[in-house]
């Protein structure tokens, strides 16, 4: 029977997050620096929906907001927010505050906390905590940014081979320093070198006096510490990993990866590519006014280059556009035109690299198809556009100007809107921030020039 949805109060309940009438509560005990409410609205809430709950404050509040619960402060909160809004929690905590909440951490989110503070105040906090724990933060320090070192935790369990599942389970009960959450456990040799794995749920399907050595898995997908994080989440995705070890060049293991990490680097870097294609940060949503203001200048200065050499182009055919006035306004179709289909094309082509669904030999190949799609979408739209400026204008010999300019244009826009990316890519260099002003800037001018060229060479 289905239930409708107005009688089904969980239909009407959000998944996540806190309700907009406890944010209001939040807001107004804020105003009154009633820190005791505050506290109180926030118990038992996730840390998760805690994080969220700030995204909505002003940065005014969410320095009261810290101020108010840091005596109980649930070092996780810090952990699950966005970089710009953490930094401005941390400036409210001094140095010993901001140690005990990086003690508490698994040592991958210890090492967010730690990356956001200034360098001063870095060493102030490493030197706060225990030895042990500032040894690990210091060694994952010294990986490459955004490598499977930086992205591992420290925290797992190792049982050596000769261990029976009593043995494993006995160790996992009464071990302290375990993982919050971990789905495997890894066997490993005397050089500490991982040869197996086990999942938890397959450990409790054995008898006590089995080895863990009879029933481990042999197939370990094992990442270097130095790999890319995008080439670990690619693994993830591909072979549905939940878990997988991370070795240093010995081959010993040193930590491990989760689903839930992995997950996050997708989402930092799908954001990364959106926000690259649209010349933003991604923290400008909650950056300061003057911050976000000096992120995006810096992008609107490569437009202004590329406007200015579009009007460059266009004042070389000055003489024409005073005696054919339709000129003026039908070449921005065509540059429209040119550039917006480049756009798809590169999104698509970021993607599939992203993705890795675009192999290094199939280059031509892509090429091949998105000249031939280019072909049928130009022509389809040449004839659209020729046989409306032919209708509008009463002149025939424009319309089939402004059709091969647009087919041309289009061609052009699915040729270097596959190429330029996948150069990019081969350079080193992120195709998501260098493709589009690179392919916008070339569809403009050559809009321009064929247009107007064509125009100038067979009308006048």
């Amino acid at each position: 029977m289905t239930i409708p949805k107005d009688d089904n109060p969980l239909e009407n309940k959000s998944l996540y997050g806190v309700s907009p009438a406890l944010a209001d509560e939040i807001e107004s005990a804020l105003n009154s620096n009633n820190f005791t409410i505050v506290q109180g609205l926030i118990e038992g809430l996730h840390a998760a929906d805690v994080a969220d709950l700030m995204k909505g404050l002003s940065a005014d509040h969410r320095r009261v907001f810290i101020e108010a619960i840091k005596t109980t402060l649930d070092p996780e909160i810090l952990a699950e927010l966005e970089d710009t809004i953490r930094k401005d929690a941390l400036e409210v905590l001094d140095t010993q505050e901001i140690a005990e909440a990086v003690s508490d951490l698994e040592s991958d989110d210890a090492l967010d906390l730690i990356e956001d503070l200034e360098e001063d105040q870095k060493q102030e906090v490493l030197s706060a905590i225990p030895a042990v724990e500032r040894a690990i933060l210091e060694e994952v320090m010294t990986y490459p940014e955004e490598s499977a070192g930086r992205l591992m935790q420290r925290e797992m369990v190792c049982v050596p081979t000769f261990w029976t599942v009593t043995e494993a389970i006995a160790f996992i009960r009464s071990n302290e320093e375990l993982p919050e959450n971990f789905y495997t456990i890894y066997v490993v040799d005397p050089r500490h070198h991982p040869i197996g794995e086990i999942p938890l749920s397959k450990l409790l399907q054995y008898k006590g006096d089995k080895a863990v050595s009879d029933i481990m898995n042999t197939d370990l997908h094992q990442i270097p510490v130095t790999k890319d994080q995008e080439e670990v989440a690619a693994l993830f995705q591909h072979y549905g990993l939940v878990s997988a070890p991370v070795v240093d060049p010995s081959g010993r293991i040193v930590g491990m990866i989760t689903v839930d990490d992995v997950v996050s680097v997708i989402e930092e870097e799908a954001e990364e590519d959106i926000m690259l294609m649209a010349k933003v940060s991604e923290s400008d949503f909650n950056a300061p006014v003057l911050t976000a203001s000096y992120m995006r200048i810096r992008w609107l200065v490569i437009t202004l280059v590329n406007t200015l050499l579009a009007a460059f182009v266009i004042s070389q055919f000055q003489d024409s556009i005073k005696k054919i006035t339709a000129l003026s306004f039908l070449m921005t179709i065509n540059a429209a035109m040119g550039g917006n289909a480049g756009m798809q094309v590169v999104t698509i082509v970021v993607r599939a690299l992203a993705t890795r669904s675009l192999r290094e030999g199939d280059t031509w190949r892509a090429i091949t198809k998105e000249i031939l799609v280019g072909f049928v979408t130009g022509s389809f739209f040449s004839f659209i556009l020729g046989g409306i400026a032919i209708l509008w204008l009463q002149d025939i010999h424009l319309g089939i100007i402004l059709s091969t300019a647009i087919i041309c244009n289009i061609l052009w826009a699915a040729f270097a809107g596959t190429l330029f990316p996948i150069i990019i890519h081969k350079m080193g260099l992120d195709p998501a921030l260098s493709a589009g002003p690179l392919l916008t800037t070339t569809t403009d001018v050559l809009g321009y020039a064929v247009f107007l060229g064509l125009a100038t060479a067979f009308l006048m």
